[in-house]
């Protein structure tokens, strides 16, 4: 027989309200083997993630990667861990934060939460965070741009988990891609010119997505187009010609053929035939984490300085850039619509102009 949790006691004396759960995809708990073992169980175990049978993969997974790859990871971890903890943790919080403060100015009152696919604070703990507090009404908001089955829909699969359980479901809506919204291409070309206005133009841009497998693709999901699409998007706003930028995929990971090309082999083509700066943006994350501050500014300048570069530099992600964080309320506003989320002010200021 299911089990079904009951409902929070508190919740059901309030008013109904309105909730946003922003999602991203995790972070271990610090920078030790043993916690990035935990997160990579947890990740690397999703089916979503690596599509292939359980009776091949779990062996694999538990036998050799799970004892080898933690202390490796733990290390790249270390690199770029900060006072306050993972970047990836910290932005994102300050997005959550964020976000709550715009949707306020415009007279929205909405509980937002902020859950991570895998590790904590759960998909699962937040909404039940967000039914104590009243929320009959949801908003998923996915922190990919790009849709893909990897990473989009396994944050549905963790909601409808949840929901399996849940005596009484609230109404549910997701976002589940903004890849093509003006406001976030627009808050992408708003911090590339913030650098250059800064650090001059470089002589190539490169746009470095996370990878996926090419059957991945060939199965049907649309994340590769909607990059391209991104990439195309952005550089039209950059005014950029052909041969001045370049989309590149990083984060490959086994034997399996990845979306190409590989922003490794990009670097260091451009540091063999002699590009003197290059500058490296990643339009497919809205935090940097570690593929961003290790992967691309660390492993990815290592790699065009040693093929012959001279001038690497890494921009930074949308963080908390207030272009951003104005894109990212329009973004939940139009998803909103027709859900009462309206405070007591706005309700009182529209009561005096009627």
């Amino acid at each position: 027989m299911p089990f079904f949790r009951p409902e929070p006691a508190h919740a059901r004396d309030q008013p109904a309200r309105t909730g946003v759960l922003l999602c991203n995809l995790g972070t271990p708990d610090a920078p030790t083997p043993a916690a990035v073992r935990r997160y990579l169980a947890e990740f690397l175990g999703d089916p979503r993630v690596v599509e292939i049978p359980p009776a091949v993969w779990k062996p694999l997974l538990h036998g050799l990667i799970l004892r080898t790859r933690p202390a490796r990871s733990a290390e790249k971890y270390q690199a770029i861990w900060t006072p306050e903890g993972s970047p990836l943790m910290v932005w994102s919080r300050k997005q959550a934060v964020m976000l709550r403060g715009y949707l306020g100015e415009r007279g929205h009152d909405v509980s937002v939460r902020l859950a991570m696919r895998y590790g904590q604070p759960s998909v699962a703990s937040q909404l039940d965070e967000l039914r104590a507090r009243g929320c009959t009404r949801v908003l998923v908001v996915t922190l990919y741009p790009q849709y893909s089955g990897t990473t989009t829909a396994s944050v549905i699969d963790a909601v409808a988990d949840w929901a399996r359980h849940a005596r009484h479901v609230p109404e549910l809506r997701f976002v589940n891609r903004f890849h093509d919204d003006e406001g976030y291409i627009r808050a992408l070309a708003s911090g590339v010119h913030q650098h250059w206005q800064a650090h001059g133009r470089p002589e190539h841009l490169v746009m470095s997505f996370h990878g996926v497998p090419e059957r991945t693709a060939a199965l049907g999901d649309p994340y590769g187009d909607e990059c391209r699409e991104t990439a195309r998007l952005l550089a039209g706003r950059l005014a950029l010609r052909d041969g001045e930028w370049t989309l590149a995929f990083q984060s490959r990971f086994g034997k399996a053929k990845w979306l190409e090309p590989a922003t490794q082999a990009v670097l260091e083509q451009l540091g063999r035939a002699g590009t003197r700066r290059v500058d490296v943006v990643c339009p497919g994350f809205v935090s940097d984490c570690l593929e961003t501050l290790e992967e691309i500014a660390i492993e990815g300048q290592a790699a065009f300085r040693a093929a012959g570069g001279q001038e690497f530099h890494y921009l930074p992600c949308l963080n908390d850039h207030p272009a951003w964080l104005a894109a990212l309320a329009d973004i939940v506003q139009v998803h909103l619509q027709g859900w009462p989320t309206r405070g007591r002010r706005a309700e009182a200021a529209a009561g005096l102009a009627r």
